[in-house]
């Protein structure tokens, strides 16, 4: 007799990680969506998967994408003005993602997500100098740093426990999605599952940038393995990000 409870149901939408907090897709800005069009196809895409609200994050990277606080907004509400005009209901906010670097300047406008955190990053072969006494200068400005996609930097690859000093000074980590589907890589995606083993992530973002991206997610998505690898996984994208967010951490 056939047992119509063996074969497990698969969650194979996004929901329950239900925000997005790191994404390119503001149009024109930087290394992600070069426009509108291509945007709003985006945001539609990541609605679908079931996402109910965005964060773009676009660089602030002087050398190749020095934004701006204004250049960020005005981008966004040409977004807003085409989502409302495709009557597209899913929530976009906006915030920023900063390269740590000679020319990361807390005393100009910052754009932090949600007016409380900030996004940083490093260069992907070596370590910013003086990155501890950085994310104490971003706490002391009143700001929760937060570090972009720890998985991909490769010189924690032999010394891991070095990503310690981040939690000890009260940043957060954030996983890439990607990356735990192995597509930059054997040695990220171990990096990844060391880390989620650890309880070392504390948020998860897409990082999209273009259509490989995309594709890859939504194929990790509805084909529910995304969800086998890290629906159980407790991260804090809806209790930091939610719209009804009345408290920080």
């Amino acid at each position: 007799m056939f047992n119509f409870f063996s074969k497990k149901n698969k969650i194979t939408d996004i929901s329950w990680l239900g925000i997005d907090m790191h994404s390119h897709i503001l149009p024109g800005i930087d290394d992600g969506s070069p426009d509108v069009a291509t945007s709003l196809r985006f945001v539609k895409a990541l609605e679908d998967l079931g996402f109910d609200q965005l964060i773009a994050t676009p660089h602030i990277f002087k050398e190749l994408y020095p934004n701006t606080k204004l250049s960020i907004d005005q981008a966004r509400f040409a977004l807003q003005l085409a989502m409302d005009q495709a009557k597209v209901s899913l929530k976009l906010d906006s915030g920023a993602e900063y390269m740590i670097d000679q020319d990361f300047d807390l005393e100009a406008e910052m754009c932090p997500i949600q007016q409380k955190f900030l996004l940083i990053e490093m260069s992907y072969l070596n370590e910013s100098p003086n990155i501890s006494q950085r994310v104490f200068d971003v706490e002391i400005k009143g700001y929760r740093p937060i570090l972009a996609h720890p998985e991909r930097y490769t010189f924690y690859f032999k010394d891991r426990t070095r990503l310690n000093r981040f939690k000890d000074k009260g940043c957060l980590l954030q996983l890439n999605l990607l990356s735990i589907v192995g597509y930059y890589g054997k040695e990220v995606k171990q990096f990844a599952e060391y880390l989620l083993k650890e309880n070392m992530y504390d948020l998860a973002g897409t990082d999209l940038h273009h259509d490989k991206h995309l594709n890859t997610l939504t194929e990790a998505v509805q084909s529910g393995k995304l969800y086998d690898l890290l629906g159980h996984y407790p991260f804090k994208n809806k209790e930091l990000f939610g719209q009804d967010m009345t408290q920080t951490i």
